[in-house]
C-alpha cells in the first residue's frame, strides 16, 4: 500500500469537508504528508515525541516536530504558495492533519520503531516530496530525493522554473567539456606523433559505464527498500446476544501468531472459538501490538451483547448499538491497553466506504507480484466493496473497472480459478437471504463471464446471512456483512459436504473444519 494514498483516504476526509475538498486542498496535504512522514524517519526527531501521548486534536504537533520556526513558517509558506491557498488556510490544515497522519503511521508500522519502517519504505512516499522541501529535511531522510526523479505535488507551472534552474546549472558543465575538446584540440596539434584519438572515447565509454553501474546500484538499493509492507495484522470479533461469540476474524503474518490469538480467544469464549476464520500469510504483519493485553481485552466485549471490535495496528474500533455501552467499553478497553489507541466506529458513510475499499482493492491489484499470485488476487478482489441495490442483483458501474482487471488476470493466469461467494445481513429471512446471496454471486459471475472470462473457471456459493464478519445489531456491522468475497477455487472443495478450506488454498483457515459447502457450486454455470 502506498502511505501517501492510505493517509489521503484516511485523514484528508477527516481534515476537510465535502464542501470545502478542492483538487488543491489535497494535493497541498499530499505533499505535506510527504515532508510529514520524511520528518518522522529521522530518529532524532522522532524520539522527541516518543513518549508523548499524541491526541487526535493535538494542533501543537506541527510546532513540536519543527522546532525552528523560521522552517515551520517556511513549509506553510512554501505549500500555501505552491498550491494557491491562503497561508493561514494551510497552517490550519496542517496543524489538524498532522496529529491523524501521526497516528497512521504508527498503525501502518505496527511493532517496528516508525522511523525503521520510515526508512524501510522511504519510496513510497519520497517521490511526493518537492524538491524544495528537501532543504528543510534531515539529510539522510531524503537521500534518495536527489538520486531519483521524483514527482513533485507542485503545479506544472513550476515545471518551466524547475526547468530553467537546471539548465543554468548545466551550463558551467556544458563550458567545460568545450574547453577540454580544445585543449585537447591544441595538444594534438602540437604533437609530431599523435596518440590515437580514442583516449577521449575510452573515458567517456567508461563514464557511461561507470553511470550505468551506479544507476544499476540505485535500482538495486530502491528494489530492497522497496519491499511491500506487510498489512498490519487485526482481529476482528463480534458477539451475539448472550455474550456468545458471534463471528471472528484474524488476519496474521504466521502460525505462531494466529495460535496466540486462538488461545486467547479459546480461554474467553470457550468452544465458540472453533467460529473463528484465519488469513495466515506473509501478506500481513507477524506481531499485534495488543497480543499481551487480549486476556483483558476480549471479556470486556464478550460482556456486551451486539458489539464489534476491530483490533488492528495499535488502533482498537469498537462499535455497539448502545451509546452507553459504547462509551463504556472504549473507557474499560482504554484502561486496560493504555498503550493502545482506542475509538468509536466513526457513522456509516456508505460512498466514502465504497470508494475507499475500491481504491485499496485497486491499489492491491497494482502491487501484484509478475506473474501473480492467484491468492493475492482473490485477496485483493475481496477488499472492494460491491453495493448492490436493495433487493437486487445489478453490478454497479464502480466495481466494473475492477472486475475487468480479474478477468485479465485470469487470462494471464490459466490455471486460475476462483469461487465468489456472496454475502448478507440478517434483515430478512434466511431463506430470501440465501437466494439473495446466491443471485449476487452469480450476477458477479456473469458479468465477468460476458466480459471474456472462463465460465468453467468461475464458481458461485451463496451463504446467505450465516457467515458474518461483524454484528447485525448496527449500521456499520449491516453493511460490512453485505458482501462478495474471492477465493482461490480448488476441485476438492467440490467433493463432499464440510469441507474445510486451508490457507493454501483460499487464504482462510476455519477453525471449525466447516467453512463452506460447495458441493452445488458447479451447478450454476
Amino acid at each position: 500500500m502506498d502511505i501517501i494514498s492510505h493517509l489521503t483516504r484516511t485523514v484528508t476526509p477527516a481534515v476537510i469537508s465535502d464542501e470545502a475538498h478542492t483538487h488543491e486542498h489535497a494535493n497541498m496535504l499530499e505533499a505535506f504528508y510527504a515532508i510529514f512522514a520524511a520528518r518522522l524517519a529521522d530518529e532524532g526527531t522522532y524520539n522527541q515525541l516518543a513518549h508523548d501521548n499524541i491526541a487526535l486534536d493535538d494542533k501543537s504537533l506541527v510546532s513540536r516536530i519543527w522546532t525552528d520556526k523560521a522552517q515551520q513558517e517556511q513549509i506553510t509558506e512554501e505549500l500555501a504558495s505552491h498550491h494557491h491557498l491562503e497561508k493561514e488556510e494551510t497552517r490550519a490544515l496542517t496543524a489538524a492533519a498532522a496529529p491523524l497522519a501521526y497516528h497512521e503511521l504508527h498503525s501502518l508500522a505496527g511493532a517496528t520503531p516508525v522511523p525503521e519502517f520510515l526508512h524501510n519504505n522511504h519510496s513510497r512516499y519520497e517521490p511526493h516530496i518537492p524538491l524544495w522541501a528537501s532543504a528543510l529535511l534531515p539529510a539522510a531522510t531524503v537521500a534518495a530525493v536527489h538520486d531519483a526523479e521524483p514527482v513533485s505535488a507542485a503545479p506544472i507551472g513550476n515545471e518551466n522554473a524547475r526547468e530553467g534552474s537546471f539548465m543554468k546549472a548545466l551550463l558551467p558543465i556544458v563550458g567545460l567539456i568545450i574547453l577540454s575538446a580544445l585543449a585537447w584540440a591544441l595538444l594534438k596539434g602540437c604533437q609530431t606523433d599523435p596518440e590515437p584519438v580514442g583516449m577521449p572515447m575510452q573515458s567517456e565509454q567508461s563514464a557511461e559505464t561507470a553511470a550505468d553501474t551506479a544507476d544499476g546500484a540505485a535500482a538495486d538499493s530502491t528494489a530492497q527498500n522497496a519491499v511491500a509492507m506487510p498489512v498490519p495484522a487485526s482481529l476482528r470479533i463480534a458477539t451475539g446476544t448472550g455474550s456468545s461469540l458471534y463471528a471472528c476474524r484474524i488476519n496474521v503474518g504466521d502460525a505462531a501468531l494466529q495460535s496466540a490469538i486462538i488461545d486467547e480467544v479459546g480461554n474467553v469464549f470457550g468452544d465458540e472459538v472453533g467460529r473463528c476464520q484465519a488469513d495466515v500469510d506473509d501478506y500481513y504483519a507477524t506481531d499485534m501490538p495488543a497480543a499481551e493485553q487480549l486476556m483483558s481485552v476480549l471479556p470486556i466485549i464478550k460482556s456486551v451483547p451486539n458489539a464489534t471490535m476491530l483490533i488492528e495496528g495499535d488502533t482498537i474500533t469498537i462499535n455497539a448499538p448502545d451509546q452507553a455501552a459504547l462509551d463504556k467499553m472504549i473507557a474499560d478497553v482504554q484502561s486496560v491497553a493504555p498503550a493502545m489507541r482506542v475509538i468509536a466506529a466513526p457513522p456509516l458513510d456508505v460512498d466514502a466506504a465504497v470508494a475507499e475499499s475500491i481504491d485499496a482493492s485497486s491499489t492491491a491489484l497494482d502491487n501484484l507480484s509478475e506473474p501473480p499470485n492467484p491468492r493475492d488476487v482473490a485477496r485483493a478482489l475481496s477488499m472492494q466493496v460491491i453495493n448492490f441495490a436493495v433487493d437486487e442483483a445489478k453490478i454497479p458501474d464502480a466495481n466494473k473497472p475492477l472486475l475487468d482487471r480479474a478477468v485479465a488476470l485470469m487470462q494471464q493466469v490459466p490455471t486460475m480459478s476462483l469461487m465468489i461467494i456472496g454475502h448478507t445481513d440478517k434483515q430478512a429471512s434466511a431463506s430470501y437471504n440465501m437466494q439473495l446471496s446466491e443471485k449476487r454471486a452469480q450476477a458477479v459471475k456473469d458479468y465477468m463471464v460476458a466480459q471474456g472470462a472462463d465460465a468453467s473457471r468461475l464458481m458461485t456459493k451463496g451463504m446467505g446471512e450465516t457467515d458474518p464478519v461483524a454484528d447485525n445489531a448496527t449500521e456499520q456491522g449491516r453493511f460490512r456483512n453485505r458482501r462478495i468475497e474471492f477465493t482461490i477455487y480448488d476441485s476438492a472443495m467440490s467433493e463432499g459436504n464440510g469441507v474445510s478450506l486451508t490457507a493454501g488454498d483460499s487464504g482462510d483457515v476455519n477453525m471449525q473444519n466447516n467453512s463452506l459447502d460447495t458441493s452445488d457450486s458447479t451447478s450454476a454455470q
